[in-house]
């Protein structure tokens, strides 16, 4: 056996609970056991995508030899710098609004709020230890998975290398991820900046903040900040945020940060970063004109790159492109066979359930389909997501404009939140639901619904869309009364009513008599 694996650079601060992190997902004294003769899979990054193929090929009791291999921690950006760090501060952030709004419900906040910034983080980095043990390596250890850290390089058509370690292998599974993008603005890297994988080490709320790019990830984090003490300015190169989304959406959720005085800059070119005295000079061009804001720290969100670097992919024939990722067919197939990818590496999805959804196809397709009968295609799965903004914003199926580009003829029902008795009640009003449907059929081809908490209602969407069940389901589902989820049942009983055509409605009076 060789020497323990090289430390990667520990999560900061070196507290309890990182250190806590650090044991489950990269222990500090671990040993890359000696490897088997030929493993069926070798399954190379530990993300989602990867710890799913990996658990999922070893938990179905086959006998199948698999190997896991990660260069970082393992849990991926999920765990330790994404969807859980994120959501303990969304919701820390969100608590210091509920706090501020509390006159409206009749309570008497207190004035200041004080917002211990420190405290927040902290409980951020003890509630992502306590989940660690999930994606801890002594978890796939004891799932019979030969666990390896570090850096994976192909080799040949048969072995990859890890340090001294050689895998032979039948079949693998790519799914190294994506990180932030970093932006070619002259200065930035001089001046320093933050990403998502460095902003959850912060304990010092910055007094002023810069976010980079009005997407999901900007968004989040944007608001989340400013309401735990940053000012915060957001510098965004479009004319709204949220640029994907539906129009209507982004503007709710640009109202809304106007209204806690977020400083929003759109349609705002950053020309370069500077270090003064007084703080990080960001110099943006702005309806022609050369501006000027300062701050203390600026963070980037303005896209994701994926880790392709150093897996000597053109030894086995695998295509890829530095910007989009490792190439694949509708059946995450690369251009090898016999080589697969999943997540944030290969596709347009950069969500966690996205790539738990793909790690499921690559399984059957890679071990479970021969000569590729009965495989599993990735354009088939119905794909939710959700922007964490308070309000949320959930999206499922096809917008307008993707509909319209297909040919298809359609129809837009639309209820606002107003219209929604518990949200009025819960003062949560602003928001509806949007549903897209053909033309004269009740199937629904796409939804979005802006709520609190909108990313809890598009599951029965998403339900209807991939069950094939229409609008006159939907609204023959009895929903509870009070619930903000009832406006879904507003919506299929507007389609209902629009069947109430004048020969309806006379095949209605005659069946009356007759009763």
């Amino acid at each position: 056996m060789t020497a323990n694996i090289p430390a990667e650079p520990a999560l900061q601060p070196l507290d309890a609970d990182n250190q806590r992190l650090m044991f489950q997902v990269r222990p500090p004294d671990w040993v890359n056991p000696q490897p088997a003769g030929c493993y069926d899979l070798v399954v190379i990054g530990a993300g989602t995508a990867g710890l799913v193929v990996a658990a999922g090929t070893a938990g179905l009791g086959l006998g199948f030899k698999v190997a896991l291999v990660e260069k970082s921690l393992l849990g991926g950006d999920c765990l330790n710098v994404g969807c859980v760090p994120s959501k303990c501060v969304i919701r820390s952030a969100r608590a210091v609004a509920d706090m501020r709004d509390a006159a409206v419900y009749g309570m008497q906040p207190p004035d200041p709020i004080a917002v211990d910034f420190a405290a927040v983080m902290q409980r951020m980095r003890r509630i992502r230890a306590e989940i660690s043990h999930h994606d801890s390596v002594a978890r796939f250890q004891q799932l019979g998975i030969d666990v390896f850290l570090g850096p994976a390089r192909f080799v040949d058509a048969q072995t990859i290398a890890v340090h001294d370690r050689s895998l032979r292998f039948k079949k693998a599974v790519i799914a190294t991820g994506a990180r932030p993008t970093r932006p070619s603005i002259p200065g930035l890297a001089e001046a320093g900046y933050l990403t998502n994988e460095t902003v959850f080490s912060l304990t010092a709320c910055p007094p002023r903040l810069a976010v980079i790019g009005g997407g999901p990830i900007g968004c989040e984090l944007a608001q989340a900040f400013h309401r735990l003490g940053s000012r915060v300015t957001v510098l965004h190169q479009h004319h709204h945020l949220l640029t994907r989304e539906d129009a209507d959406a982004a503007a709710i959720l640009q109202a809304r940060f106007r209204q806690e005085d977020l400083n929003l800059l759109l349609d705002a070119r950053v020309e370069k970063v500077e270090t003064t005295p007084a703080g990080k000079v960001i110099t943006y061009q702005q309806e022609g004109q050369l501006k000027t804001v300062v701050v203390d720290e600026i963070l980037v969100g303005t896209g994701r790159t994926p880790n392709v670097a150093g897996l000597n992919l053109e030894a086995v024939g695998v295509k890829y492109d530095s910007r989009r990722g490792v190439m694949v067919n509708d059946y995450l197939q690369t251009t090898n066979p016999r080589i697969f990818a999943a997540g944030d590496i290969c596709m347009s999805w950069k969500f966690t359930h996205a790539a738990d959804a793909a790690a499921r196809i690559v399984i059957k397709n890679a071990l479970f389909s021969p000569f590729g009968w009965g495989r599993s295609r990735l354009s088939k799965l119905v794909m939710p997501w959700v922007t964490y903004t308070d309000p949320e914003i959930a999206h499922v199926g096809l917008y307008e404009q993707e509909a319209q580009a297909q040919g298809l003829k359609i129809q837009t029902i639309k209820i606002p939140l107003t219209e929604v008795d518990r949200a009025l009640t819960d003062g949560e009003t602003d928001g509806f639901i949007k549903i897209l449907h053909q033309q004269g059929s009740d199937r629904i081809l796409g939804a979005t619904i802006v709520a609190r908490h909108a990313g809890e209602m598009i599951n029965e969407i998403t339900l209807a869309i991939v069950t094939k069940q229409g609008l006159n389901t939907l609204a023959g589902v009895i929903h509870p009364y009070p619930t903000q989820a009832e406006m879904i049942r507003k919506a299929a009983d507007t389609y209902r009513r629009t069947l109430l055509t004048p020969r309806t409605q006379s095949f209605l009076k005659f069946l009356a008599k007759l009763s």
